[in-house]
């Protein structure tokens, strides 16, 4: 992991206290360090699904198009006292790990909301409130000589990445590409003054109950009105063609939704092709009108059931673990529902949700269960929509912001 960031704060701008200290990530032991903050807050959490740490660290490499629009300081908190072999005064010993942040400036974001709006994100901590403040203010204190008047999060770098603090419905591991957190970390965030921005929601689905009828009659009416709908393409150059359409979909779908940001097309792609072996296409359909795609049901498998037993690398041992634990999954996340507005008439969104659920029926089909995540909590179309299906919301999630 490489951090673009060259410009090191001052040693006594950053928080110190004679327990610990927080420090700027600049070096590639310190870079090391920040991959490993996880492990040690979710020690003794029976729902934590580690991330793979080759993709955290990907979000840092040069590589990564989000360096061509915008920059980022990451911070660590770490003791002052010997932790294991070594204390956090050695480059080469490891100290005790205590907290991590991230503080990012997304130009698209600036640009698009039309004021100077930092970010925070990465953030893990301990259950400390005096270690929690100097994470925080580290940022915030990095933003401000930025020039940013307003700081928002969690977000990793922008809401196509990890983002929201969850706020209630613990007790289950987070479904595939889900945050998950301690029930600890809202109140750390609302001590440093931080305030809710808005909420979403994420909501189950139980596939023992059949859907109400109207579903079943909207998918019969779409296809009367010439829309077809087929499985979303997963190999060759027709999986290319189809996910340059859903790019497209989903630039003018979530174009206006809150906080986002426009991609471009390759970084879609990538994204894209980095999920294609993981793609169930029985409960991934697409509707089409004249041969165009015009919306879709894009569920996914929740591979977090056997990533949970890989312990964040995919080495020989954990691909072979990934294969043994897959076997175990019996639940799916519909990531997102979409269908142009001119062929909603055309009963296009009810026709989706019919063939997903279907799809996820179907004879030899694992699943039980399904988890529609995440829905803006002022999204009332969609929430009706998902509510009438059967949808029941479960869990909370929570961005905040914070004036500078």
């Amino acid at each position: 992991m490489v951090n673009p960031s060259t410009d090191r704060p001052p040693t006594q701008s950053t928080p110190q206290t004679p327990s610990f200290r927080v420090i700027p990530v600049t070096t590639p032991t310190e870079q090391d360090w920040f991959l490993q903050v996880p492990a040690i807050v979710y020690a003794n959490d029976p729902d934590w699904v580690p991330p793979l740490q080759s993709d955290v660290a990907k979000k840092f490499a040069p590589t990564n198009p989000f360096f061509q629009y915008g920059k980022l300081q990451a911070f660590l908190a770490v003791s002052n006292g010997e932790a294991g072999s070594g204390n956090g005064n050695s480059p080469h010993k490891l100290p005790q790990l205590l907290g991590r942040i991230v503080a990012a400036v997304n130009q698209r974001l600036i640009e698009r909301e039309g004021s100077n709006i930092g970010l925070f994100g990465f953030f893990e901590c301990v259950n400390d409130g005096a270690i929690a403040h100097a994470l925080f203010a580290a940022a915030e204190q990095w933003l401000r000589a930025q020039g940013m008047e307003k700081v928002r999060g969690p977000i990793d770098l922008s809401t196509h990445n990890n983002c929201f603090f969850q706020i209630d419905g613990f007790g289950s591991p987070p479904a595939v590409m889900m945050p998950y957190n301690p029930p600890y970390y809202p109140q750390l965030a609302e001590q440093n003054g931080w305030q809710k921005a808005k909420d979403a929601y994420a909501y189950d689905f139980s596939l023992d109950k059949p859907l109400p009828q109207e579903f079943e009659k909207a998918y019969r009416i779409a296809c009367k009105s010439g829309v077809t709908f087929r499985p979303i393409a997963t190999k060759g150059e027709a999986f290319e063609r189809d996910c340059i359409s859903l790019y497209e979909l989903f630039t003018k779908g979530f174009g206006n939704n809150w906080s986002f940001t426009p991609r471009t097309q390759e970084e879609f792609l990538e994204e894209a092709r980095s999920l294609q072996s993981l793609v169930d296409p029985d409960v991934f359909p697409v509707a089409e009108y004249n041969g165009e795609m015009i919306g879709f049901w894009m569920c996914l498998p929740d591979y977090n059931i056997a990533l949970k037993h890989v312990n964040g690398k995919l080495n020989w041992l954990g691909i072979l673990k990934f294969l043994w634990f897959r076997r175990q999954i019996d639940q799916g996340r519909v990531i997102a529902i979409c269908s142009l507005p001119e062929y909603r008439l055309k009963m296009v969104p009810l026709a989706l949700i019919y063939l997903g659920m279907m799809g996820g029926l179907q004879k030899g089909k694992p699943y039980k269960r399904a988890e529609l995540s995440w829905v803006y909590e002022d999204n009332f179309p969609s929430r009706k929509l998902i509510e009438a299906s059967g949808g029941k919301i479960y869990k909370t999630y929570r961005i905040y912001e914070k004036e500078l």
